[in-house]
């Protein structure tokens, strides 16, 4: 009889492993999130530092930045990445905020050009988070930049392809109040005239500025490839105004 139970038994176990093996399998490769919670600190006010400061010297910062943003660029400085890029338009540090407690939003400018800056928006809502880097560039050939009539380009750039017509909502707030706010020690206000979306392949994608909420009172221009003003952008003449 003994005998009997432990062949049953044993059969029992035989007939389950292959689904305790599916388990296990469905378990080893189930997604990651990945875990960028550390930056949740740089969000928090602490009158001992400078938020933005502490975040771009964290020793993870930019280790980050050279894992998520990898696209090709031509509108500044073409031999440089990516991530040295955002580096850049962060060097003089703005606000680190998170919003909805799911969004953190970095701001800061080039370094002695402030009308150039930049915005580094992470969703961490995700099981991979969706990291944007938008650039404010000045169209050199325009208006000065003290002038109420200066245009600018935005460039975004993402981990993962956005489909320009279904832009997050998220990301779109953040532009629309980003925008909004004077540059620098300015009261003056960017039109954000023409925006290219840029695939993490680096192809670029024109957008109105009104698609992803960026400010701009003059007429939007309408063409397709980024022109060749804006190429590199160590060729122009910029003033610190």
């Amino acid at each position: 009889m003994r005998r009997i139970l432990q062949l049953a038994t044993a059969a029992l176990l035989l007939s389950a492993l292959p689904g305790v093996c599916a388990q296990l399998h469905l378990k080893h490769n189930k997604p990651q999130v990945e875990d960028l919670s550390w930056m949740w600190r740089y969000t928090q006010p602490d009158s001992k530092r400078n938020q933005e400061n502490a975040l771009l010297w964290d020793h993870r910062f930019r280790p980050f930045l050279q894992d998520t943003l990898k696209a090709p660029q031509a509108f500044w400085d073409k031999n440089k990445p990516l991530s040295e890029v955002v580096m850049d338009f962060l060097a003089v540090p703005g606000d680190v905020i998170a919003e909805d407690n799911r969004y953190i939003a970095a701001d800061g400018c080039v370094q002695h050009f402030c009308p150039d800056r930049g915005l580094l928006w992470v969703d961490l809502g995700r099981t991979h988070p969706l990291v944007v880097f938008a650039a404010i560039d000045w169209i050199s050939e325009n208006h000065n930049v003290d002038d109420k009539d200066a245009a600018y380009t935005m460039w975004v750039f993402s981990n993962h392809t956005i489909d320009p017509t279904r832009i997050p909502a998220g990301l779109t707030r953040s532009i629309a109040r980003w925008t909004s706010q004077p540059y620098g020690k300015t009261t003056h206000l960017q039109n954000i005239t023409r925006v290219f979306f840029v695939d993490p392949d680096g192809t670029p994608h024109p957008v109105t500025p009104s698609s992803i909420s960026a400010r701009n009172t003059l007429p939007p221009e309408t063409i397709t490839e980024p022109g060749q003003e804006s190429a590199v952008a160590n060729q122009k003449v910029r003033v610190k105004p």
